[in-house]
């Protein structure tokens, strides 16, 4: 369940049992409580949306293969759906969870079970919520062991930790979003940053429950470190430890020992970190990787303490970390090129080398024209973002529903393959790709077909680095570069030898990065910034992978009962 200090919080039990299945791994249950719950942070006490009373919630641990039925009560006060990320639901986007892309809302007093089918995913992943901005509070772990008579393809560490970067609003979050939209500004920029719940003692009123971290020297420990922070990619470090990463989004890295890692909103990493200091006080801390220009954030620290069991005398002062300047891209650059997959006999991968589906993306901030100026963004209009100048509209209907039952108006199978216009991208981008088209634009992909994304950065309005997360499927990030993606020359630098399997990846600003993965798996599989202000204004869109030909190459039947939808 992990080691959480959640002191003075109502806990209500998480109920987990499994039993064995014959074909596929074990079969877990779990019980998840969503509800309002007081919470004590920067010298106040305010209710927050939580799973079992907890910040972070439970943490799902099973093994390579196995399946989890995840029973969702929603006993707070707004509809919410929980999405399982990095798990790719082999044929089952039904229990995908983003909200109107693959089901209605869960309401309040209503309970929904999700089928949680792990598949090749081994590491570390997590869930939220995927709804609106509930998934500042409402998140958690996701442990995945390794199958039954198997190990690491390192040696098996004494002990594991997980670590979960987070957000910590002192409004609500919800009438923060739903003011900021209805105004067309920027949402209010989050007040703490945290670790595993807490702020650290960097903030006010936070001393006494900063997170420790209790461990013994000489001893190796398998750090799992998650940012589900909001808004803003993050550094992470440990003061005089070093890092020895050896896996990114649940999938085996060649080993990377560095002082520090850059990790984006929805990434995950699996870090050895050996108790090798003398028996002490040590700061882990986290802060801002933000290289964006003019775009409002938040600039603070949160920290944690890693303490050593034994007898000593309590240091007077506690090392603190070297974590690298917060616009410093060379150094997040040169992490992120670092990442190579492991590529073993044990754990090889598949990268697509005949591509039959190219799409060119532009990634865009831009405006929404608000009459008579009215509105607080710039210019007067209404902040919004695109992809390939579509900006996304939420439908009422969920989209997999629509397609399941043959559309009915809900959606267009009209997203492009390029921008409209070109432009340079990363330059002067002039003023015809500010305002964007507003609609429910869709991609049609054929099973089994070799899919290339070429993820563009932009200089509109306000350039910076993009985390861009597809659902339903790992992929290979096969390259990445600076200025415009070079059709001819570009693809040339591209590694298809050992490139990183991942689900989440940082385009770099006014850079590209191009992806590969193959269409085996049929479904509705949701694609968008992990930058939340970003993708609650648009900058999303929908992958849907049609049908195989055989049973198996088919999305699987609708589960007995879904969330009903507002109107049907």
């Amino acid at each position: 369940m992990g080691n959480y200090n959640n002191m003075g919080f109502l806990v209500l039990a998480l109920v987990g049992f499994i039993f064995l299945s014959k074909a596929n791994g074990a079969i877990h249950y779990y019980d998840f409580i969503v509800q309002e719950t007081n919470f004590t942070r920067l010298c106040s006490t305010k209710s927050i949306l939580t799973v079992n009373g907890t910040l972070p919630g439970p943490t799902i641990t099973v093994n390579r293969g196995d399946t989890a039925f995840i029973s969702v009560h929603n006993q707070g006060y707004n509809g919410l759906t929980i999405h399982w990320h990095g798990v790719k639901q082999p044929r089952n986007p039904w229990s995908d969870g983003p909200e109107n892309i693959t089901q209605c809302p869960i309401q309040p007093g209503t309970n929904f079970t999700y089928e949680v089918i792990f598949s090749s995913e081994e590491g570390t992943l997590w869930w939220h919520a995927h709804s609106d901005w509930t998934r500042a509070t409402v998140y958690g772990a996701i442990v995945i062991l390794p199958a039954a008579g198997t190990t690491y393809p390192f040696a098996t560490p004494d002990a594991h930790e997980t670590v979960i970067l987070g957000s910590w609003f002192k409004g609500d979050v919800m009438e923060i979003i739903e003011e900021a939209l209805s105004t067309g500004g920027d949402p209010n920029i989050s007040d703490a940053f945290t670790i595993n719940g807490q702020p650290g003692d960097l903030y006010s009123c936070s001393n006494e429950t900063t997170y420790r971290w209790m461990v013994d020297y000489g001893k190796t420990y398998l750090l799992r470190v998650i940012n589900a922070v909001m808004n803003e990619e993050q550094f992470f470090a440990i003061a005089n430890h070093n890092l020895t990463v050896v896996a990114q989004d649940a999938a085996y890295i060649k080993p990377i020992t560095t002082s520090y890692i850059m990790i984006t909103p929805g990434q995950t990493m699996d870090i050895l970190v050996t108790a090798n200091q003398p028996p002490s006080h040590y700061y882990m801390a986290s802060h801002p990787f933000m290289d964006g220009t003019g775009v409002s954030h938040n600039n603070s620290t949160t920290t944690a303490i890693v303490q050593y069991n034994g007898n000593y005398s309590t240091p007077s002062t506690t090392p603190f970390p070297t974590l690298p300047l917060e616009a410093d891209n060379t150094a997040a650059d040169n992490f992120t090129k670092q990442i190579r997959a492991l590529a073993s006999k044990e754990h090889p991968i598949d990268v697509p080398l005949k591509i039959h589906s190219r799409i060119y993306m532009t990634i865009a901030i831009n405006e929404r024209i608000c009459a008579n100026s009215s509105c607080k963004g710039p210019n007067g209009n209404a902040l919004s973002a695109s992809l390939n100048n579509v900006s996304f509209v939420i439908p009422s209907v969920d989209v997999l529903q629509a397609y399941y039952r043959g559309n009915n108006g809900v959606y267009r199978t009209s997203f492009p393959n390029k921008p409209p216009n070109t432009y340079n991208y990363t330059g002067d981008v002039g003023n015809n790709t500010i305002y964007p088209n507003f609609g429910t634009r869709v991609r049609m992909i054929k099973y089994g077909e070799g899919v290339e994304i070429i993820f563009q950065g932009t200089n509109v309005i306000a350039p910076e680095n993009h985390p861009m997360h597809l659902h339903g499927f790992s992929f290979y990030l096969v390259g990445t570069g600076s200025g415009n993606f070079n059709h001819t020359t570009s693809p040339k630098t591209y590694n298809l030898v050992d490139p990183p399997e991942v689900n989440t990846i940082a385009v770099p600003k006014n850079g590209w990065a191009t992806i590969r993965f193959k269409a085996d798996n049929p479904g509705v599989w949701f694609m968008h910034c992990h930058l939340e202000r970003h993708s609650s204004w648009g900058m999303d869109t929908v992958l849907i992978v049609r049908n195989g030909k055989t049973k198996e190459t088919k999305i699987r039947p609708p589960p007995a009962y879904m969330p009903p939808c507002s109107k049907s």
